[in-house]
């Protein structure tokens, strides 16, 4: 195809960083601080040989040449001041900004330049102006739509007017706003514009070039619709839909729309809207369009490297031209690491099987990757490169997934995991099940043998037979041994204090390739014998129900989240006592507190207790399973936060030691109930069944137990990583010690040979950042791209967790019985969290980091988890009402709501 003339404005004698006009073929995403998103974009489909319309862009010098001026320079300062939710200040601000944009007098050169840039365009020449902010089209954050573009416009005086305006939609309300929410300052931004000649389009619209709904990297995906591209960029007309399969070709779906206004151009310059009713009885484009379009964004997809979003407009005369081109933010990445077999993959997200939605640090990776590696090693599968984690293993958007193909294609597999997941995780239960249909991954392993071959031996080793008689017939013997298997860790975790930074890296890497797994086998045969205790006795009593048999679980003993919370209430408790204390926390800002305590200046009462509970519980954390995030000991705000949230709890029935009481008497009854109902049957019956219930309320609690080991093990690898870091800190490799968080071990190593490493700190660190701010995280995600369960509810079905809109029902796992009735606070993050007492806590996930805000909370609402996932069995032992497994409970639910937790029906809807 013949391409429009593109004149290089600036005549290539001046360099590109210095010259305020440069045409789109000179541009790249190397210039993307002279250019902005947009052009950069441009610039590389058009150096990549890809149809661009011919045009130049002003560069971010001509904006600040223009804008420069202290009056702007003041209002950047007061909205990087100013709170992101205050819209009010911002909009304010905004407008401020505008007009002093506005106002500003283009230089004679940059109009010199522009006039120049147009002419060679030719005589009285129709373009589309658009804003190119530097803050825009990138990969982790679109901006799209924040900026201005002005179409069809004739006339360098047009053109003139049209960048001016352009320059000042940097401050929209709406830009503004969204920068300040995206943390991006003020001063940070700056804006390009470009000039293009306008394509005369009989159809326009946008082309992705992977299915953005469902995650598919080979299906493209077309909206089109008759005239200019703005009425389906804007959502203006229900434009033809297209769903075209890239590797065969084969268009899969093919919806057309009304498409019931066009954009068109005027003559002279602008656009008017035009109704056109009955436009949608056939589709704006033919099969032979529709393969053009696919192959362009293909070839744009690969000079990427990543699946684009793209703007397109075939011309009059047939011709094809790409307009724009961005990453598409809302795809979830793809896992690091090659399939493992042949045909497709299955992976399942192991972080959030973990209550765990943010991303891991680097070295919070390489430490479960060596821990995966031990469990692979000790189930006698190859394991090559221990620091790479076993095949299975891979991570995908800096969190943990497994292959499960293996597990989805064995009969054993089939009818074992989904269960786990049941009580883990109930909606990835859900989603693997559904997987089970799909002819790809039909069972080609019946055998059980292979799974036992594996586990067997892991059994044999941890004494899980022994562990498992001992506790049916010497059951306190078999608690005192599990304490010894505490001890036996703190002992290996130990390290001479005169250790060298090298010996502390392996010695780290030994805690977590030997120490670490071998407590999980040690431990879990316990509580696993508890849970199916209490099936049994449910079956001597005569099948109950399951509400009945959850009453059991109420109020465990030997649990060491809850003894941890409780322990913190009791201080609490013993602050309120002490009036000076209590002032201290009436007054203050936690970080002051939190200073204040690192200084010893705190109340004795308030100083000795939290010195106290973080000897004991100071190496958990939110998070606490990503060796990079800082523990409470490192930083205790988060803790004197909760206590001042106890400190508002001013009703003596609320208090959570009195409630875990009750909760405990409530299961103590209900065990009475259970036995008698089997001394109906027989008193053996009733012997039985109160032995197993008493092993069931001494053996559940320690499910918290081999977690609690495996973190403490990571708070110790924690602290020699920060001796090491400190080190690097000082040689100058790293900028901060806790730089080395940012870092695997073997670059750690690296660094203490010398190597420089600043570099790859700060890519890391925004690559960190950039995955703080993702919502969403598939449960289950395919080796195309597919997320079944996004396949599952665009295709209208349902299952478990759904909500029933029509009724304003969002539906769940049941997880805690009873039925509250409260305002909701939405939680998404628990440092700093404030929770007025008997308020509904809604959060996306929890693990124990989360639990002190448990004992204050009237009921509990989560987007993950399962009936025995860490949330659901701490809101049971503390008798609060709790539904898992909500989707998307956090952005249906606002704080505020009023709403109604029934945890025996798995339901929460609006209170009436």
């Amino acid at each position: 195809m013949e391409h429009p003339r593109r004149p290089d404005p600036s005549g290539g004698a001046i360099k590109a960083q210095d010259a305020p006009v440069l045409a789109l073929e000179r541009l790249g995403q190397d210039m993307l601080a002279e250019a902005g998103g947009k052009a950069a974009n441009l610039g590389e489909l058009a150096r990549a040989g890809l149809p661009v319309p011919a045009g130049f862009c002003l560069t971010t010098r001509a904006y600040l040449d223009a804008t420069a001026s202290a009056a702007l320079a003041d209002v950047h300062h007061a909205i990087a001041a100013t709170a992101p939710d205050d819209l009010a200040g911002l909009a304010l601000l905004a407008a401020k900004a505008r007009a002093l944009v506005l106002d500003a007098a283009v230089p004679a050169g940059i109009d010199a330049a522009v006039r120049a840039a147009y002419a060679a365009l030719g005589d009285d020449t129709a373009v589309a102006v658009r804003s190119s902010a530097t803050a825009e089209d990138l990969p982790f954050a679109s901006f799209a739509g924040q900026q201005d573009t002005f179409l069809n416009v004739v006339g360098a005086d047009s053109v003139l007017s049209a960048v001016r305006q352009c320059w000042a939609s940097l401050w929209t309300d709406r830009a503004v706003t969204y920068r300040a929410v995206q943390g991006i300052s003020p001063s940070a931004v700056s804006l390009a514009v470009v000039v293009q000649r306008m394509v005369d389009a009989a159809v326009a619209g946008v082309l992705f070039s992977a299915n953005p709904v469902t995650g598919r990297r080979h299906e493209a995906v077309i909206d089109a619709s008759p005239g200019l591209g703005e009425a389906v960029v804007s959502g203006a007309v229900n434009p033809d839909h297209f769903v075209i399969d890239g590797a065969t070709g084969t268009i899969l779906e093919r919806r057309i729309g009304d498409k019931g206004l066009l954009i068109r151009p005027l003559p002279g310059g602008g656009t008017e809207r035009v109704a056109q009713p009955g436009a949608g009885s056939g589709p704006s484009l033919n099969d032979a369009q529709l393969a053009a379009l696919e192959l362009l964004g293909r070839r744009a997809e690969v000079h990427f490297g990543s699946p684009q979003d793209l703007e397109w407009a075939i011309g009059r005369d047939g011709a094809v031209w790409l307009t724009q081109s961005r990453p598409i933010t809302t795809l979830y990445p793809m896992p690091d690491k090659p399939p493992t077999g042949p045909g497709p993959r299955v992976y399942l997200c192991f972080s959030l099987a973990q209550g765990l939605t943010r991303p891991l640090t680097p070295m919070g990776l390489a430490g479960i990757r060596l821990i995966a590696s031990s469990v692979a090693e000790a189930a006698h599968f190859p394991v090559p490169v221990p620091r790479d984690g076993p095949s299975p293993y891979a991570e995908a958007g800096q969190r943990i997934f497994f292959d499960l193909t293996p597990v989805v294609r064995s009969k054993a597999g089939r009818a074992f995991v989904p269960r786990v997941f049941d009580i883990m995780e109930a909606r990835s239960a859900v989603v693997l099940r559904q997987l089970f249909a799909d002819p790809r991954f039909s069972v080609v392993t019946s055998s059980q043998w292979r799974l036992l071959r594996r586990v067997a031996p892991v059994a044999a080793r941890a004494r899980v037979p022994e562990t498992l008689v001992r506790g049916l017939l010497r059951p306190e013997d078999a608690l005192r041994r599990a304490d010894r298997v505490g001890e036996q860790l703190r002992a290996a975790l130990t390290v001479p204090a005169a250790a060298t930074a090298a010996q502390r890296l392996d010695h780290v890497e030994r805690i977590l390739d030997r120490s670490v797994f071998p407590v999980v086998p040690a431990l879990m045969p316990l509580p696993a014998l508890g849970f199916a205790l209490l099936a049994a006795a449910g079956k001597l009593a005569g099948s109950p129900g399951n509400g009945a048999l959850q009453d059991v679980l109420r109020g465990l003993p030997n649990n060491v989240t809850t003894e941890m919370d409780l322990d913190l209430w009791a201080l609490a408790a013993a602050i309120r006592k002490d009036p000076a204390a209590a002032e201290v926390f009436g007054g203050t800002a936690l970080p002051e507190l939190a200073r204040r305590y690192r200084t010893g200046e705190l109340p004795g009462v308030v100083q000795s207790g939290l010195s106290g509970f973080l000897s004991r519980y100071g190496h958990r954390a939110v998070a606490e399973i990503d060796l990079g995030m800082p523990r409470w000991s490192d930083d205790p705000t988060h803790i004197l936060g909760v206590l001042a949230n106890y400190l508002r709890v001013d009703d003596p029935t609320l208090a959570p030691d009195r409630q875990f009481e009750k909760a405990a008497r409530e299961a103590d009854a209900q065990v009475e109930r259970l036995v008698a109902a089997a001394k109906q049957r027989s008193r053996l019956r009733g012997a039985l069944v109160r032995a197993a219930l008493r092993r069931t309320r001494m053996f559940a609690g320690l499910r918290e137990l081999p977690k609690y080991h495996l973190v403490e093990a990571l708070g110790a690898v924690r602290q020699q990583l920060a001796a090491v870091g400190a080190e690097l800190a000082a040689a100058g490799t790293i900028d901060a010690a806790d730089d080395i968080f940012f870092l695997d071990l073997g670059e750690a190593h690296a660094g203490l040979g010398g190597a420089a490493l600043r570099g790859i700190v700060q890519q890391r660190r925004e690559a960190y950042v950039a995955e703080l701010g993702r919502r969403h995280i598939p449960r289950v995600l395919l080796s195309d791209g597919t997320e079944p369960e996004a396949v599952q509810s665009d295709a209208g079905g349902r299952g478990a967790g759904d909500a029933d809109r029509s009724a304003g029902v969002l539906s769940g796992t049941p997880a805690s019985a009873g039925t509250v009735s409260a305002r909701a606070r939405v939680i998404l993050d628990p440092q700093g969290a404030h929770l007025e007492p008997g308020e509904i806590l809604v959060a996306p996930s929890t693990d124990p980091g989360w639990t002190p805000l448990f004992l204050t909370a009237g009921g509990l609402v989560m987007e993950m988890g399962g009936p025995n996932s860490h949330g659901a069995v701490v809101a049971r032992e503390y008798g609060i009402p709790a539904v898992v497994g909500v989707p998307d409970a956090t952005s249906r639910i606002a704080t505020g709501d009023d709403i109604t937790v029934d945890g025996a029906a798995g339901t929460v809807t609006p209170s009436q």
